[in-house]
């Protein structure tokens, strides 16, 4: 993880006399918390013992317990008269009747040092409780190795909350869906053989989530509110009503959160307002508390009413732990809007009748590194991506801008409920267009190659099995030059998500560039014919495949990475492949030499050292290449940034070796990329764009000081006012068979009819008409 300290040595020391405090204190804390009340603790104790003295091991991963034989005494309070808890259908706080309006605001999805700023934006909106997920595939990046570091440091996020006197509603998963890379789920779970059956009560996927958070949940312990800290709610699972109905399953992470935090912490469920999810999402028998999230504007009274049924007597404040003030958008799709008064009064009819509300979100912010997630229609194949952007058009912008009108129109509303005075509106942070950067051609891909890890195998493997968790992975064979004749059939039945296909004469190194064969995708799988290469002897095959984004909702959630399916040639198997790990840095990667930016870097210098020229692509190739250039920041100017992409195709970028994210101008919408001001440096700042189709031209790019989400293709002028018009004169709209209501995206969890926002109904119908035009 980058480290944008300024005082990082400092920090550093600071850090661990801070974290070694925690570690002990949570160390005491979990121990407290195991201990049992009943009348055979002597008995047990000495047992205990004696098991010690003989050296008899249990091992971590033994049968679990009934849960009938798990009892937990009261932990012990440090402050006094510090209690929060439900009683007579209200929230009580310190013995006072207390209203949650919350908003959203997660921490790894905004740089840390930018947290406070947030925060403060959600102040000035009136919110009094955040509610974050905790992506558990952030935090163990690789099995057994945890990150708290950086944009991971929940602790650090967690003071500051407290800091600026909120509340915490925490929600650990371990499935969190949030549009996040596989629901928030650790990729490496899925090299696991045999497969995990994951949100269920499979023993090895509860194994390590037992693990995970035998690790976490010690960790944020002492930030209870009880114990003096922020967080007076913790969510087990997530909308698990959508999905299954394993109730062992609930219970026994119910379980997993009382051994390490005591009885007294207030853990929820959250599901959609149908008797369906609840009856399916609840957890019946342990007063857990259970929350419901709707679409927004309709009716919520009704919705309370049934969440009651689902609660003990007295035990159900009515609460919408996700009041959707925007919606998500994927790469091809216009940028999702609701309207400020809409979203304002439908918030109003929660407030205005003594309810509590969650705004999901009040700050989106942004998919950094390669952590998007994606939705599915009536398939697998139907896949939608999500955008690097997460703005959600919430409140506050993605960029913590609050000058508009949904800020102005929800802020007008809570202010009338809030109980206290809200704080003054700060101004929005200022942005700055750096100009235009000439980039150079810093190496193709296929030059590279030497610098990579390799694997072989006899037959193509999933990006989780050779280690690849993120990004891109490289499939290299093989076959007899001059095929049948005429190249042959080629065919990849299953690859997730995106393969370009390039051959060469493998054996030949004349300086020819390989050629460009076509792409294949997981919507379309189309299959390719191979022109005939006269080699001398064998043809090489490259197909470079992209990791676009594991699925975080639905059926097909087990999203494995690359090629899944053997590869065809005129209907044989091709065999002995060489599989290359591409080394792009994720959001929560160990800092480490990087030879793709090292190179970049080096040739970049290289240039401009020989020759000032603005270089051009000359010829277009299609071949993935890596392009760099730099630009310069004055000391006192260090502003927030975007960096337009316009007239480049497809590919990642990164700033100073932070992987700002993947961008796709020629489908859309968004064609800038946030670069947040801590992430640049006074003086030279490096450029990296890995581009994989088409460059820009001129080879440019600009820095410009505001965000665009107007770009795609463009239907002729026309088919829009058609698809306008029959949008506007239809109550209803069907999309096409190829795609999907908005009930797949990634938290719906009521049915299609009803999910889609109903503020933008137009705007779905449209964006499903265009969207067909373009597949057309």
């Amino acid at each position: 993880m980058r480290n944008t300290s300024n005082s990082k040595t400092t920090t550093k020391k600071k850090k661990k006399k801070y974290w070694n405090w925690v570690w002990s204190w949570s160390s005491k804390w979990s121990a407290m918390a195991r201990k049992r009340t009943t009348r055979l603790t002597f008995f047990f104790s000495i047992v205990f013992v004696s098991l010690v003295v003989f050296g008899i091991f249990v091992p971590v991963f033994a049968p679990l317990p009934p849960l009938s034989s798990h009892s937990h005494p009261p932990i012990p309070k440090t402050i006094g008269a510090r209690k929060f808890e439900i009683a007579d259908d209200k929230f009580w706080k310190d013995g006072r009747a207390f209203r949650i309006i919350g908003g959203d605001l997660h921490y790894f999805r905004v740089l840390p040092e930018y947290w406070e700023d947030r925060l403060l934006r959600a102040k000035a909106l009136g919110l009094n409780t955040i509610q974050t997920y905790v992506p558990w595939n952030l935090h163990e990046p690789t099995a057994g190795t945890y990150n708290f570091d950086g944009i991971a440091d929940i602790l650090s996020y967690l003071k500051l909350c407290q800091k600026h006197g909120f509340l915490v509603m925490l929600r650990p998963g371990p499935y969190i869906c949030g549009e996040w890379d596989f629901g928030g789920f650790p990729p490496w779970l899925l090299a696991i053989k045999p497969a995990l059956r994951l949100r269920s009560s499979d023993t090895g996927y509860l194994q390590l989530v037992e693990r995970w958070w035998g690790v976490l949940l010690p960790t944020i312990a002492p930030f209870l509110y009880e114990n003096g800290g922020p967080i007076i709610m913790v969510q087990i699972e997530n909308e698990y009503g959508s999905y299954g109905n394993d109730k062992a399953y609930l219970h026994q992470l119910v379980r997993f959160t009382k051994i390490h935090l005591g009885d007294d912490i207030i853990l929820y469920t959250t599901d959609g307002g149908s008797r369906e999810t609840l009856e399916k999402g609840t957890i019946p028998g342990d007063g857990i508390f259970s929350a419901v999230d709707f679409t927004t504007g309709d009716n919520p009274w009704p919705i309370f009413e049934l969440q009651k049924k689902f609660n003990a007597a007295g035990k159900s404040p009515p609460l919408a732990a996700e009041f959707y003030t925007g919606w998500l958008t994927h790469w091809g799709e216009k940028m999702a809007r609701t309207d400020a008064d809409f979203t304002a009064s439908a918030l109003k009819k929660i407030l205005a009748m003594n309810g509590s509300a969650v705004l999901y979100m009040a700050h989106g912010g942004t998919n950094f590194g390669f952590y998007n997630g994606a939705n599915t229609g009536s398939d697998e194949s139907d896949y939608k991506p999500d955008l690097t952007s997460y703005d959600y058009d919430a409140p506050i912008s993605e960029t913590g801008d609050i000058n508009n009108a949904k800020f102005i129109a929800l802020r007008r509303v809570i202010e009338q409920y809030s109980s206290e005075p809200l704080p003054s509106v700060p101004p929005d942070n200022e942005k700055i267009g750096y100009g235009t950067v000439h980039l150079i051609k810093a190496g193709d891909l296929l030059d590279m190659l030497h610098h990579f890890d390799v694997v072989e195998s006899e037959n193509p493997l999933p990006m989780e099995s050779v280690g690849q968790m993120f990004g891109f992975l490289l499939y290299v064979t093989e076959y007899a030059a001059n095929y049948n004749g005429n190249g042959g059939v080629f065919s990849i039945p299953k690859v997730h998500d995106r393969a370009q296909v390039f051959i060469s004469c493998s054996s030949e190194h004349n300086g020819e560039r390989p050629d460009y064969v076509g792409t294949i995708e997981r919507w379309s799988s189309q299959r390719l014919v191979l022109p005939n290469m006269k080699c001398v002897s064998n043809v090489g095959l490259f197909i470079l495949v992209e990791n676009m984004g594991r699925l975080n909702y639905g059926p097909y959630i087990f999203d494995n990475k690359g090629i899944l399916s053997p590869v065809y040639l005129d209907g044989k198997i091709l065999t002995k492949w060489k599989m290359y790990k591409i080394p792009l840095a994720n959001l929560n990667a160990t800092p480490r030499p990087n030879p793709i930016l090292e190179a970049s870097y080096s040739r970049f210098v290289d240039i401009s050292a020989r020759k000032r020229l603005k270089e051009k692509s000359g010829n277009v190739s299609k071949e993935p290449a890596f392009y760099a250039g730099q630009f310069h920041v004055d000391k006192g100017q260090i502003k927030d940034t975007f960096v337009s992409l316009n007239g480049w195709g497809k590919g990642i970028a990164t700033v100073n070796n932070f992987n700002i994210g993947r961008y796709w101008p020629s489908v859309g919408p968004q064609c800038n990329l946030y670069v947040p001001a801590p992430i640049l440096k006074p003086g030279k700042n490096d450029v990296v764009i890995f581009e994989l189709e088409s460059p820009n031209p001129n080879l440019v790019i600009s820095f410009v000081d505001r965000p665009d989400f107007t770009c795609g293709s463009n239907p002729d002028t026309a088919a829009v006012a058609a698809a306008v018009t029959a949008a506007a004169a239809a109550p209803t709209f069907t999309p096409p068979a190829a795609l999907t209501a908005p009930a797949t995206f990634a938290n719906a969890a009521i049915p299609p009819t009803s999910i889609a926002l109903k503020a933008t109904v137009g705007f779905t119908a449209i964006s499903y008409a265009l969207l067909s035009l373009k597949l057309n």
